[in-house]
């Protein structure tokens, strides 16, 4: 390709691989090393399609298709194993407990709602990883990224509906999942649970 294509390719892709593919790749990987990995991969196989995108559209649509199915083709398919990590216990780690208590503005927090913020968070994982994959992909794009239907269904290349059915079939499962763990921490009370079923 001519220089003003590779310069193109570092002004609208390069950008965009530090922050927005390597988040979506940590959510999909679920590992720092396996996301580091598909990013490259990712902006490898955008290279070598970059004649082929057509300027003016959504770039980073363009990319996370590219790299939802290099995971998919690759990555998931594989069937690596996955370690769960909770993103605190990343940053908790690489600054050291001291550097975020020093940091702090607030008393630090109790043992038992560390321990409970903990496992919270673990069963929450677990519950995702539990939904399909279509629905645990729409769950998090809405939800955790805070995208629109319409942007949602352009990533996953499906109608809108499609994309809605997605996000309520996945909360619903999640709610029947993590409920009886919202009751054992006292969020929810159990006149609401009853309600619930």
């Amino acid at each position: 390709m001519t220089s003003t294509a590779r310069h193109e390719f570092e002004v609208a892709v390069v950008p965009l691989a530090g922050e927005y593919l390597y988040a979506a790749a940590k959510k999909l990987t679920r590992s720092h090393a396996e996301a580091e990995d598909l990013v490259q991969d990712t902006l490898v196989r955008a290279w070598r399609f970059w004649a082929s995108f057509q300027r003016g559209t959504n770039i980073k649509a363009w990319l996370f298709t590219i790299l939802r199915n290099t995971f998919i083709n690759g990555y998931h398919r594989n069937g690596r194993a996955r370690a769960f990590k909770l993103d605190i216990s990343d940053q908790a780690a690489a600054l050291g407990p001291a550097a975020a208590l020093a940091n702090s503005m607030s008393q630090p927090p109790e043992a038992d709602d560390v321990v409970v913020a903990r496992i919270t968070a673990a069963r929450i994982r677990e519950a995702l990883e539990l939904l399909p994959r279509d629905f645990r992909l729409a769950v998090e794009l809405a939800d955790l990224e805070g995208l629109s239907y319409r942007e949602i269904a352009e990533l996953m290349e499906c109608p809108i509906g499609t994309v809605m059915s997605r996000i309520y079939r996945g909360r619903k499962q999640l709610h029947a999942l993590l409920l009886d763990h919202a009751r054992e921490i006292g969020m929810v009370a159990e006149q609401a649970v009853g309600c619930a079923r």
